[in-house]
């Protein structure tokens, strides 16, 4: 589990490479094309060289590069496919395909469960749960006494647990998923469904920042 090489050096696609990436993921080729020049812009946030550092991830996502976040460095993580601390365009394609609205339930359900994998082992550990919810609040600025935490997480990993090994698999995450939709249900994102309709502003970031238009 973890870390996986890069299946190619090309990280700046051709017109044949949209395409076939498209075909592997759950995006057309007209919103694979709008995602490409959204990932050139954040790409060239911080570092002009077409790849997506850590930075410019948070630059984009909170429009301040130092503002740390726990979720978002466990999603620029799993981003990170090949652990080479920046995401190449095949990397951002592949794993934001799991966020579209026609990706398929078992996809959303991998990501969600390396979400919660923090240490890449292929299980979810009891401590990984509590690490998970004590960033959730303290995100949403909650501060519960440490008795109360330890109820939520033993609860929650007990309803997940179902073999009580004292680890999550796949397959109990799956089943507990599958009873609990809703839990992941930030991993949809509509607006996905048609890059070309909702984003044209990116399409057009290199006019507007010309200064003789």
């Amino acid at each position: 589990m973890g870390c996986f090489a890069s299946k190619s050096l090309e990280h700046l696609p051709n017109n044949k490479n949209l395409a076939v990436i498209a075909e592997e993921t759950s995006f057309s080729i007209d919103e694979v094309e709008a995602l490409y020049q959204l990932f050139k812009n954040i790409s060239s946030l911080v570092v002009k060289d077409g790849l997506i550092h850590k930075e410019e991830f948070q630059l984009a996502l909170f429009g301040n590069k130092n503002q740390r976040n726990f979720f978002a460095d466990r999603v620029f993580d799993i981003f990170d496919n090949n652990c080479d601390g920046v995401i190449d365009f095949r990397e951002f394609i592949t794993s934001l395909s799991a966020f579209h609205p026609n990706a398929p339930f078992e996809t959303k359900i991998a990501f969600s469960f390396k979400l919660h994998d923090l240490r890449n082992s292929g299980y979810i550990e009891r401590a990984e749960l509590k690490e998970m919810v004590l960033a959730l609040l303290h995100e949403s600025n909650l501060e519960l006494p440490y008795v109360v935490v330890e109820l939520i997480v033993d609860n929650s990993f007990s309803q997940v647990d179902l073999n009580g090994d004292g680890r999550i698999d796949i397959d109990e995450w799956k089943t507990f998923v599958s009873k609990h939709p809703s839990i992941i249900n930030n991993l949809t994102l509509p607006y996905l469904k048609d890059m070309t309709l909702v984003f044209p502003s990116f399409l057009m970031h290199d006019q507007e920042d010309d200064p003789s238009m």
